[in-house]
């Protein structure tokens, strides 16, 4: 037993060294304009920007941005909103502009009526917002819900529609109104 016990932790060693040699040898220096500018998107990698992922978004921003080259609009993240945008907009050094989308916050809600339980919805959300069980008629969390419109995509049946989220005490905003106090702030 004893044997086998230090046979195994030493392959389990040599393996070890093995991955830690090959991670130095080869390390893939990542652009850090991309880098800054990935930690203030939302990762949840829905794909409504046109980009696979936000780090394939995140790299043609940066990547059209240290080039001059054509810009790429950095409007396009829904589930981040217009906090994501001026965030975005302050690590690039541009001018923030308003969301593609300016219908508001949305959420998706199925037609439970309508809904055959395939699971395709429940496979493409980023976020695990959908719940069901196959052949059951599935539902969104709403609080969990990003507003990606993944899952209308995979619908096969269409019963999955966006509405505005409702507005709650719990996640009301109150306007400043506009004034003197505005010289102020910058």
């Amino acid at each position: 037993m004893i044997d086998a016990v230090l046979s195994m932790s030493g392959l389990a060693l040599v393996a070890g060294i093995g991955l830690g040699v090959a991670a130095k040898k080869f390390y893939v220096q990542s652009d850090p304009l991309a880098d800054k500018v990935m930690a203030v998107l939302p990762a949840s990698n829905c794909g409504n920007c046109g980009y696979p992922g936000c780090r394939a978004y995140a790299e043609a921003m940066a990547t059209a941005a240290a080039e001059g080259g054509r810009p790429v609009a950095i409007n396009r993240c829904l589930p981040g909103g217009a906090a994501t945008i001026q965030a975005i907009a302050d690590v690039l050094g541009v001018d923030p502009v308003a969301v593609a989308d300016a219908i508001g916050p949305q959420m998706a809600v199925v037609a439970e009526i309508q809904c055959i339980g395939c699971t395709a919805c429940i496979k493409k959300c980023p976020v695990d917002a959908i719940v069901g069980a196959n052949k059951q008629a599935h539902t969104v969390i709403a609080d969990w819900c990003t507003g990606c419109k993944a899952c209308i995509v995979a619908c096969p049946v269409d019963c999955i529609v966006m509405v505005p989220v409702p507005q709650t005490p719990y996640n009301w905003k109150w306007d400043k109104p506009a004034g003197p106090h505005d010289r102020f702030v910058s």
